[in-house]
């Protein structure tokens, strides 16, 4: 028997950026380099952030969701091609990332009476609990999104925010700074400037391709599909019943034990002072 969906659907929306200026420098259109094509039908990538608030379920949709959907917007204005979707020129001769005027990200603002804590705990929890809260990238076989959000609200005790993106578009960093940006501009206002290490860089001359690189992937991944050489569909990334997800908590020790430990062939390393960098997971 089919268990009931934990996740009450409110709306479905979409939200565009605001109308780009005529000076804008916001490209439309991107062509994709052999970065992206290497990681073009690779499942997209998902995540889902949690926060703690104790706004009743009225105040949440009244006051934070018209906030974030602002924010969103005057986000995207930043990051133009996240509206788009990847698709082909017009003569099917290269792939590119475009945005035409009009595009949106969809947006699924939804509610749940499960367990937050329980999601957001340490110990290890099924992976397909996670499912309900992490929207569907939904395209056509020549156009695909780049980009599609879900806000679900757990009444008086907080919410999570769940994206799904184009792997062959976003990679993980490029996903942190527009997290963060549009964390930015929610709490600073619609007027603030995002700051140059949260400003995206769109020259893709600096990108140089010797070898023809981009070819070959296209080739690669285009030549996997039969007669339907053209197919941009994705696969399905949902997590599977026997799945588990576990959260591994490492204190500043355990940084300093690991970098000292390391070494090669079961034996410690000699090197000393070696570059070793860490990020918590926010």
């Amino acid at each position: 028997m089919a268990q009931p969906n934990p996740v009450k659907v409110l709306e479905v929306c979409r939200v565009a950026p605001p109308p780009l200026s005529p000076d804008s420098t916001t490209p439309k259109s991107l062509p994709l380099t052999f970065f992206d094509m290497l990681l073009l039908k690779f499942p997209p990538t998902q995540r889902l952030y949690f926060y703690e608030t104790s706004h009743p379920t009225t105040t949440f949709l009244e006051v934070v969701v018209p906030k974030l959907k602002r924010s969103l917007s005057l986000t995207l204005q930043h990051y133009i091609p996240l509206a788009g979707n990847v698709t082909w020129e017009s003569d099917y001769s290269k792939l590119i990332i475009e945005y035409v005027e009009g595009d949106t990200v969809s947006l699924t603002i939804a509610e749940s009476d499960v367990d937050f804590y329980g999601l957001c705990s340490d110990y290890f929890r099924e992976a397909q609990n996670f499912n309900p809260f992490l929207p569907c990238l939904v395209g056509l076989e020549t156009r695909v999104p780049v980009l599609a959000l879900q806000v679900t609200l757990f009444p008086n005790v907080g919410f999570s925010i769940g994206y799904v993106v184009h792997h062959g578009v976003l990679d993980g960093k490029a996903t942190t700074m527009f997290m963060h940006s549009w964390a930015f501009i929610c709490t600073h206002g619609e007027y603030s400037t995002l700051t140059p290490e949260l400003t995206p860089l769109y020259d893709r001359t600096l990108i140089v391709d010797p070898s023809n690189l981009e070819m070959t992937y296209s080739n690669f991944w285009l030549g996997r599909d039969g007669p339907d050489k053209k197919s941009l569909a994705l696969r399905d990334r949902k997590a599977p019943p026997d799945a588990m997800l576990g959260t591994f908590l490492l204190t500043q020790e355990d940084i300093e034990n690991i970098k000292h430990g390391c070494g090669f062939g079961g034996k410690r390393s000699n090197y000393k002072n070696h570059p070793f960098t860490y990020h918590p997971l926010q």
